[in-house]
């Protein structure tokens, strides 16, 4: 296998949520009041709302249990709220199957819905998203993205939801530079090309290279695939003896990663990482088998689609911002099992 050069890695055709809220200064204050009604618990509505149709298409088939959780933490949120609502859910594959993601979306839209809750992991869907934006309806929420679109300038989705990429990242390569220092040797192995591996996958080789230790030593784009991440992992362990870590972009990867360093004997001396804190990693992490990941508080991101959608039938809509973006907490091998617990409880609060 031949090293993948990082292509596509600026993120230059949007705005990081720093940029965004410099421009738009009154975001700042109202996605603190957002926040705030996320973290606290549901107010159940005392008039009576017309009832909602939302249509969700989530790349559900990966290890991850992010958008299982989700999709979960948003119902039991409408129900709490007793906001009456249809949802009509669509798993496909991959974010990066383009093409199925493109008849999902044409599926969900016979149904007529008021909201669509898609991803923008691949930029070929922008001109679908584009579209809808144009058309008004129906409104448009896209998960997993929270970096907003400089070509859309004023005309922006009707909400970005969940937790920053390159914010996460950020702790990561902390804790790696923290632990190791700066110039050991590593290999990253990326998800599909898309946004998700620019915001996790090259801000970290940004950050983490060192042209002049040449510390990069293998880099492959594996999907969300755990198989092919263990193969790949099984050559680049093959080819690299003095390796110290594999960066990975995803849970899939990660577990992946765990397969192959666990077959080889390399558990003590090669480290990885998860991406996301779901249960699959935190039960890698209690087993001793990964070394650290960051952890969404998941269940946040169902929360702020449901609020979102209720300050909007409600005719509060200018309490709602452009940009919700969670919380994160890192979490690595020296948290106790009593640390772990209690953030699965405030993460999964909802999808228990």
């Amino acid at each position: 296998m031949k090293v993948a050069p990082a292509q596509d890695t600026s993120l230059d055709e949007f705005w990081s949520l720093t940029e965004f809220t410099a421009l738009n200064k009154k975001q700042r204050s109202v996605a603190e009041g957002f926040a705030q009604r996320v973290s606290a618990p549901a107010i159940p509505l005392e008039t009576k709302v017309n009832p909602v149709k939302v249509a969700i298409i989530y790349p559900g088939s990966q290890a991850s249990d992010y958008w299982r959780r989700s999709l979960a933490s948003f119902e039991v949120r409408m129900d709490e709220i007793g906001l009456p609502h249809k949802i009509e859910s669509y798993f496909s594959g991959s974010s990066s199957d383009a093409g199925g993601q493109a008849a999902l979306i044409t599926q969900a839209l016979a149904s007529n819905p008021d909201y669509l809750v898609f991803t923008l992991d691949v930029l070929r869907h922008k001109p679908i998203v584009q579209r809808l934006i144009a058309r008004g309806n129906p409104k448009v929420i896209l998960q997993n993205i929270t970096t907003p679109l400089k070509v859309w300038r004023e005309r922006q989705p009707f909400l970005y939801v969940g937790f920053d990429h390159v914010a996460g990242t950020q702790l990561l390569i902390d804790h790696y530079k923290t632990k190791l220092g700066q110039k050991q040797d590593f290999a990253i192995l990326f998800g599909p090309r898309g946004y998700v591996s620019r915001a996790r996958g090259n801000t970290f080789l940004q950050a983490y290279s060192d042209p002049e230790a040449m510390n990069l030593k293998a880099s492959y784009y594996v999907g969300y695939d755990r198989e092919k991440s263990r193969q790949a992992t099984e050559s680049i362990l093959q080819e690299h003896q003095n390796l110290s870590f594999i960066y990975a972009c995803s849970t899939d990867i990660a577990l992946g990663v765990m397969d192959a360093i666990a077959a080889s004997g390399n558990e003590r001396t090669v480290m990885t990482n998860g991406w996301g804190g779901g249960a699959a990693e935190l039960d890698a992490i209690l087993e001793g088998k990964l070394d650290v990941t960051v952890m969404r508080m998941n269940d946040d991101n169902g929360v702020a689609m449901a609020e979102a959608i209720v300050l909007d039938q409600t005719g509060n809509s200018d309490q709602i911002p452009v940009v919700f973006s969670g919380e994160f907490a890192l979490v690595t091998k020296d948290n106790s099992t009593e640390d772990i617990q209690e953030l699965k409880a405030r993460a999964f609060r909802y999808s228990k």
